[in-house]
């Protein structure tokens, strides 16, 4: 079932058996594609699901069609594999919500840092890939830019037959501070006992400050506090005149007891919808360590009871977290839920990254219900695994339907799923057609960006003269695989890995990249039995 939204996942009832053994076998969507396509140029999916042809890859966006429903009784393409006769076609589409989630990788990162193997429960390998640039052309427009390219696994791979394929969605860069929309904050923060440890309120105490000092005066702030029960420690107040006073109602928060999720929330969404601004982004962000032990601590449960406010007022939420113990799945549930994301900070110096550098990402909004499918050709591809974004799977049927919901993205932010691709022998022609959907935040009309790739855009070597962008993000994707005990096809082992992490932070003069190499060096030390670099660093969600 697609966690994100309860609704069914793109497995249709009555002839989809062998797909779903091969997700649970393999923990991913493995389809095996066969056939003959169409002969004027059209792509299976654009037959299917009435998809125009590209638009480019540098527009806004172009208008959708109308929301269409699924076909009754559709049935795959007839297939020129032979095949038992009671199996049916294997699916060739592969449809997700966005995500622009980097908790996991930053929990993983500092998990590593004190010299522990992350759970392997907790690992996303979408929010590593999406933790760091790829160099993705903005669109022109607000929308998206739709980039695809790949590149072989490599002959010393041991997966010479199998290519990476990715698919990069991007909005237009952030606009300079002065220019974005004033912003109705609401800050709802844990002050449990959990949180008196190093590196939780302490940190959410420096955070806040450090907004008080950066936010405009036309931007307004509420302050919530919960322990075993909410309180308001401020109301809706703008930030001219008063920056000493919000500070001083930050300073006065002090670790209490009992972690009750449910109230603070609760408590945040009224002060939210009590404070509500039009024609400004109206947000609250949750602070926590996410370890939810009073109350409701189911995470949909406590969105319902304050959905009609979430809908109504279209208040989104953001979920910051901190501490070496963290409830990593519960906070990504609860903002999955609150159409929002959620990070992870461990220092000052994220703390600063995330509440002033990237600050309009994370409080405006570019899309809503954003979601992507691929449609991948017969003619030419033989298997493809999308790697990562299990709960974010969406029904192929529900692309167009807009009341299923999908993602929110905010400006400047990039998306990346990278496939596993096994092209048929000989192969030459379109590989895949990406196609990124989505409604305008304020109006809710839809809109969609198209791009595809052909068998000639994917022949290079990964690992000998593929862009360095797409080998990071190679390297995260095949991290994150290996820390979850997954089996991509042309996993280099992790001490490879490291080493080709180190050469490309050299050759991009990237931080991040370099902060990758080390964490993968800690995890190949933990694994061997040997001792790990001390001093692991913390979550370094990149935008742009």
């Amino acid at each position: 079932m697609n966690q994100r939204n309860g609704k069914r996942t793109g497995a249709r009832a009555g002839g989809r058996a062998g797909a779903v053994a091969l997700l649970l076998a393999g923990g991913m969507l493995l389809t095996a594609c066969g056939g003959s396509g169409s002969s004027d140029g059209s792509t299976a999916a654009d037959k299917r699901s009435g998809a125009r042809p590209p638009q480019g890859a540098t527009g806004g966006g172009q208008p959708a069609p109308d929301s269409v429903a699924p076909e009754e009784g559709r049935q795959p393409e007839e297939s020129g594999d032979t095949a038992r006769p009671d199996v049916a076609a294997p699916d060739y589409l592969s449809t997700f919500a966005l995500d622009v989630d980097t908790a996991s990788y930053g929990y993983a990162r500092s998990t590593l840092g004190d010299g522990a193997l992350p759970d392997p429960v907790n690992i996303r390998p979408e929010e590593f890939v999406n933790s760091f640039r790829q160099g993705y052309q903005r669109p022109k427009g607000n929308g998206f830019s739709v980039s695809v390219d790949g590149a072989r696994t490599g002959e010393g791979s041991g997966a010479s037959d199998w290519s990476l394929v990715r698919v990069g969605l991007a909005t237009k860069a952030a606009p300079p501070d002065s220019e974005r929309p004033p912003a109705a904050i609401t800050f709802v923060v844990d002050i449990s006992g959990s949180m008196a440890g190093p590196g939780r309120l302490g940190l959410v105490k420096q955070s806040l400050n450090i907004l008080a000092d950066e936010l405009r005066d036309d931007d307004s702030v509420s302050l919530v506090t919960f322990s075993d029960e909410a309180e308001t420690r401020l109301p809706m107040t703008r930030l001219k005149g008063n920056r000493n006073k919000i500070r001083d109602a930050v300073d006065e928060m002090d670790p209490a007891q009992s972690t009750n999720v449910e109230a603070g929330i609760k408590r945040g969404y009224e002060e939210s919808v009590k404070g509500h601004r039009k024609g400004v982004n109206n947000r609250v962000v949750l602070l926590s360590d996410a370890l939810a032990n009073t109350g409701d601590t189911n995470a949909d449960s406590i969105l319902k009871r304050i959905d009609s406010a979430r809908r109504e007022y279209g208040i989104t939420l953001f979920g910051v977290g901190v501490g070496s113990d963290y409830g990593d799945a519960f906070m990504e549930r609860l903002t999955n839920r609150g159409d929002g994301h959620t990070t992870y900070v461990g220092d000052e110096e994220q703390a600063r990254k995330v509440f002033v550098d990237q600050l309009p990402a994370h409080i405006e909004l570019t899309a809503r219900d954003a979601k992507a499918q691929v449609a991948f050709d017969r003619k030419t591809v033989e298997q493809f695994r999308l790697i990562g974004y299990e709960n974010r799977k969406v029904a192929d049927e529900d692309f167009r339907d807009d009341s299923v919901d999908g993602g929110e993205v905010g400006p400047g932010h990039t998306v990346t799923a990278l496939y596993a691709v096994r092209l048929r022998e000989g192969a030459s022609g379109t590989v895949a057609e990406a196609t990124v959907r989505w409604l305008d935040p304020k109006t809710r009309k839809a809109y969609e960006e198209s791009g595809s790739v052909r068998t000639g855009a994917i022949d290079g070597d990964l690992w000998g003269g593929a862009p360095q962008r797409l080998q990071v993000a190679a390297v995260a994707a095949y991290f994150a695989d290996t820390l979850r005990g997954g089996d991509l096809p042309g996993t280099p082992a992790l001490g490879e890995l490291a080493s080709r992490a180190t050469k490309l932070a050299g050759e991009t003069d990237d931080g991040a990249v370099r902060k990758l190499a080390t964490a993968i060096g800690q995890a190949d030390a933990l694994r061997n039995g040997t001792e790990p670099e001390a001093g692991g660093d913390t979550g370094e969600g990149e935008i742009g």
